[in-house]
């Protein structure tokens, strides 16, 4: 039985160091001007629904697939047999300050060669996979991990993580997961998530956006360590566009495994009501809008996970018969459902308009004046059924008592720019920006040519 391998001061300098040595021996660096904070590309999976980002981890720096996970606590790999390879990995002792952090709640000890998913009196993360709805016990370990920089107009130099914290885990943990992908990328809110170490390694304000895209032919991006701007082609500032609104704590975890007296690592917001086509939705249970102060149950959550808006049902049938109405007095005609979608209608009936097809608006109300108005673009999922296309209401039953009563998903922010402001307790959104005559995979990823340079570590 081997022992485990932690980190000494020592060895956290001697890791950064060759961390640094590895990086400007395996990667052809971008060229760039100053950059302030860093990004991400996010793409869409089409078979899954998944949004993925690949990341460079490692040593030797090597693509890793994951998939973005706005309400995960920390980012985990698949670390079983062989398929974790790297010369820089160091687990973390039961008894360190970091352990601690980390809200472990085990103690890993193991009997087979060392390895990154197996090390003695090591600290244990419970990974989890809210797709599969599956999780596992697996040992949390340090690597490093390289992130291109932004002047929130172009990519620029990357810049090295040599202490990244994440969790190991098991391959079965991959169910469902798209095609590739080795794990979740955490953007939750806890201390140990991927923005969160990008704060503290790099002293950038907590905030962090993300522009969605369902394109086929371009990527989305997500925007770490800053306000902005946040320029995307032919020029547009999207972080100009935000309308604020607070971010809610639920004082209660909702993950697979309950860690005790911690509060959830979603993000809420407070919807206080849901207007079609600027009519109340009247028959609304707004008892189920608020996180009830005893449980964490109900309340508005965000999530990139969920593919489409989930409602719970009496709240999903006030808004789909709403929806309906409005639809009719615009003359649509109702086509029959298309799982799994209860309310369509023939596209033949419905005009084109630069925010999407002309349907009946949804507006998120949150109070003061406040509401996130979703466009056709956002609202309607087209679909092929037989000779016929059809536009289908792309939000979902989520049944009698969900945990939360709305989940925001994926679909409804593509095209829009959201921003988590933790500096200011804040939630900004944009709506659609497809009216500003751009999109979110209008980011120019091309790298500017100007001073060629290695990356810099957060050590220096």
């Amino acid at each position: 039985m081997g022992k485990s391998r932690t980190m000494s001061p020592r060895a956290r300098s001697t890791l950064a160091l060759f961390c640094i040595i590895v990086v400007v021996s395996s990667i052809s660096f971008c060229h760039g001007t100053a950059a302030t904070f860093l990004l991400t590309r996010i793409a869409k999976d089409q078979q899954t629904l998944q949004y993925t980002t690949t990341v460079y981890l490692k040593t030797p720096l090597q693509p890793t697939k994951l998939v973005v996970d706005v309400g995960a606590q920390f980012s985990w790999v698949d670390c079983q047999g062989n398929s974790y390879n790297s010369t820089t990995y160091s687990h973390t002792p039961c008894n360190s300050t970091l352990c601690a952090a980390l809200n472990s709640l085990a103690c890993s000890n193991c009997y087979t060669p060392p390895a990154p998913d197996c090390g003695n009196f090591t600290c244990a993360l419970f990974p989890e996979n809210p797709i599969a709805n599956n999780a596992s016990i697996d040992d949390a370990i340090i690597d490093c991990l390289d992130v291109p920089t932004t002047d929130g107009s172009n990519p620029g130099l990357p810049r090295l993580v040599s202490d990244f914290v994440f969790s190991c885990s098991k391959n079965y943990m991959l169910k469902d997961l798209a095609q590739n992908a080795t794990g979740f990328l955490a953007l939750g809110r806890a201390n140990y998530s991927f923005p969160y170490q990008l704060s503290r390694d790099f002293s950038l304000p907590n905030i962090f956006a993300l522009c969605l895209s369902g394109s086929t032919d371009g990527s989305g991006v997500g925007l770490y360590g800053s306000a902005g701007p946040y320029n995307f082609l032919p020029g547009d500032d999207l972080s100009q566009s935000l309308t604020y609104t607070p971010l809610i704590l639920n004082p209660f975890s909702d993950t697979i495994i309950t860690y005790a007296l911690n509060p959830s690592f979603n993000y809420f917001i407070g919807v206080t009501g849901i207007r079609i086509n600027g009519q109340d939705v009247s028959s609304l249970n707004k008892t189920l809008l608020a996180i009830d102060p005893n449980s964490g149950i109900g309340g508005t959550r965000i999530s990139t996970v969920e593919p489409y808006t989930v409602l719970q049902r009496s709240i999903y049938d006030a808004v789909a018969a709403a929806f309906q109405s409005a639809a009719k007095a615009m003359n649509l005609t109702e086509a029959s459902p298309s799982k799994p979608f209860k309310v369509c209608y023939y596209a033949s009936s419905v005009r084109d308009t630069i925010l999407g097809p002309a349907v009946p608006t949804i507006d998120l109300v949150l109070g003061k004046g406040v509401y996130w108005r979703i466009w056709g673009a956002n609202s309607v999922v087209g679909v092929k059924k037989k000779k016929s296309r059809r536009w289908c209401l792309g939000f979902m039953d989520g049944g009698v008592s969900p945990r939360a009563s709305i989940v925001v998903g994926g679909f409804q922010m593509e095209d829009n720019l959201v921003q988590i402001d933790l500096e200011e307790n804040r939630f900004g959104f944009s709506s659609s920006v497809l009216g500003r005559r751009t999109t979110c995979a209008d980011f120019n990823f091309t790298q500017r040519h100007e001073a060629e340079a290695p990356a810099t570590s957060d050590s220096s």
